[in-house]
């Protein structure tokens, strides 16, 4: 009877998970099978899921509405550029937080996590007009510097650091090693996959992001890939709805390629601080 109360316990646990899986999927299967259908198929009643001929120009039609090669390059140059300044800020401010002990640090620490609390949307005004005091809005600097440092990151690399055992940073400072290399060939191998995790979760978010391009552009030199698609609706006068899914499935594709490859850190970072 225990056997097979839990036999049946597993096959609900898996149905859930089943249910779940294919609420999140349903989206992407949506878009990518839109992607290629003709008008008509898109506005059929009831709706059909396979297109009856595959319209791989849908994409070519996307992709030349607009500089969408300029668009891709901007978005990777700000998200790559974001994540190096979160980086460099990030894992001194995290080492500092997890292993020097000094007067005001939990006070500090604690603004860092209020700052996870606050949204852009609450502060773009200020920043904005900063970028504009540095004659930097309408630039791709305008976009990376106000996101140089990550609290969500603090976090997460704090975490990880102190689980490493004050034995090894020790043994390291016995051997004459100074603070700079502990942290940098030491503790930042040792967060390989936090360090992954977090970049791919940085470069998702800058990537897709939506509202600082916004406000912050107003030419397509320095426009990045989510503005050029909803141009691409505004241009189309949201009806070619097959087109403007071709448009998003070249804004996810890259975002689904990375995820697929770093899938096994993400799962080692979670695992990791669990322990």
């Amino acid at each position: 009877m225990r056997q097979a109360g839990l036999t049946a316990w597993k096959t609900v646990e898996w149905l859930l998970l089943a249910a779940v899986g294919l609420i999140f999927v349903f989206p992407f299967l949506w878009m990518f099978l839109t992607a290629f259908k003709t008008m008509p198929e898109v506005y059929q009643f009831p709706p059909i899921w396979w297109p009856e001929s595959w319209q791989f120009q849908n994409f070519e039609i996307a992709w030349s509405s607009g500089p969408f090669l300029t668009y891709v390059w901007n978005s990777f140059l700000v998200a790559a550029g974001i994540l190096v300044l979160q980086l460099l800020t990030g894992v001194p401010a995290a080492y500092a937080f997890a292993r020097y002990r000094f007067r005001g640090r939990e006070a500090l620490f604690g603004l860092t996590l209020i700052a996870l609390m606050i949204p852009a949307q609450v502060i773009f005004l200020p920043v904005y007009v900063e970028m504009s005091h540095w004659g930097l809005v309408n630039t791709l600097w305008a976009l990376i510097l106000p996101y140089g440092a990550s609290a969500f990151g603090i976090f997460l690399l704090r975490q990880s650091f102190m689980q490493v055992p004050d034995e090894v940073i020790e043994a390291a400072r016995l051997d004459n090693a100074s603070e700079w290399k502990i942290m940098w060939t030491i503790m930042v191998p040792m967060a390989k996959p936090v360090l992954v995790t977090f970049g791919l979760f940085s470069f998702i978010y800058h990537w897709n992001d939506y509202f600082w391009p916004l406000i912050m552009t107003n030419s397509n030199e320095v426009r990045t890939l989510p503005i050029g698609i909803s141009m691409l609706k505004a241009a189309e006068g949201g009806k070619l709805w097959n087109v403007i899914m071709a448009g998003n499935m070249i804004l996810v594709l890259p975002i689904l390629a990375i995820f697929f490859f770093a899938q096994r850190h993400i799962i080692s970072a979670f695992v990791y601080q669990s322990k």
